[in-house]
């Protein structure tokens, strides 16, 4: 017995030494993960003596710890490249600001007895062309021929009525057939110059007037001199 108990004692000092230098070395490692390093130590001052914590199993919890630890830090280096990268597009979207640009859609603004339309179609034909103010409201419906490709569809803001629109932002809808009667989809482009941008999106937002363009929208950028 007395033999047992002296080596019982040996076993558990040396896995205490033992467990108090591989705390220290896991506290290294871990740097200020306080509550793992608190339950790893509760966990070695509460095993049995008899039957001391595996070796290969603690090694395995602190490289599994250092794991999550390493996992950690790379998800605060990716934020922080994400908050460089969302920087430099701010910056960027700002020196769009007095460009005319070019995007995908079909409303833009009348100003001074003019609203202007880039429009493609694949093949030639005739369109009923239909304009709308913010409200939703026809103001104006035509039929025009169309040729295959792009062309400009340009808008004077005289209505149905013969009255003269108010300047503001105007939809167009095109219903187009080819010579042979059959539906095709004409694509609409709008241009504008560039007075503000919108930074509360998950991307910035050109504004003209009250058009918000996406700045991934953006097809071509002319500044003049």
């Amino acid at each position: 017995m007395t033999v047992s108990n002296t080596s019982s004692s040996t076993s558990s000092t040396s896995s205490s030494t033992s467990s108090s230098s591989t705390v220290s070395g896991g506290a290294a490692i871990a740097q200020n993960f306080d509550q793992f390093l608190t339950l790893l130590t509760t966990q070695l001052k509460n095993q049995s003596p008899l039957d001391p914590l595996d070796t290969n199993q603690f090694t395995q919890q602190l490289v599994q710890f250092a794991g999550v630890e390493q996992q950690l830090k790379t998800n605060e280096t990716l934020s922080s490249l994400l908050s460089l990268n969302s920087a430099g597009t701010a910056t960027s979207a700002v020196g769009f600001i007095g460009a005319t640009i070019t995007s995908d859609g079909a409303t833009t603004r009348l100003e001074k007895g003019k609203a202007e339309w880039q429009v493609n179609v694949p093949r030639g034909g005739v369109a009923t062309i239909t304009i709308k103010d913010s409200k939703g409201s026809v103001v104006q419906t035509q039929t025009k021929t169309l040729v295959a490709g792009d062309q400009k569809y340009t808008w004077d803001g005289t209505t149905s009525t013969a009255q003269t629109a108010a300047d503001g932002e105007y939809t167009i809808t095109i219903d187009a057939k080819d010579t042979a009667g059959a539906t095709m989809t004409a694509t609409t482009k709008i241009s504008g110059v560039v007075d503000g941008v919108d930074f509360t999106g998950s991307i910035p937002t050109l504004k003209i007037g009250a058009i918000s363009v996406p700045i991934d929208k953006v097809k071509s950028v002319v500044r003049t001199q």
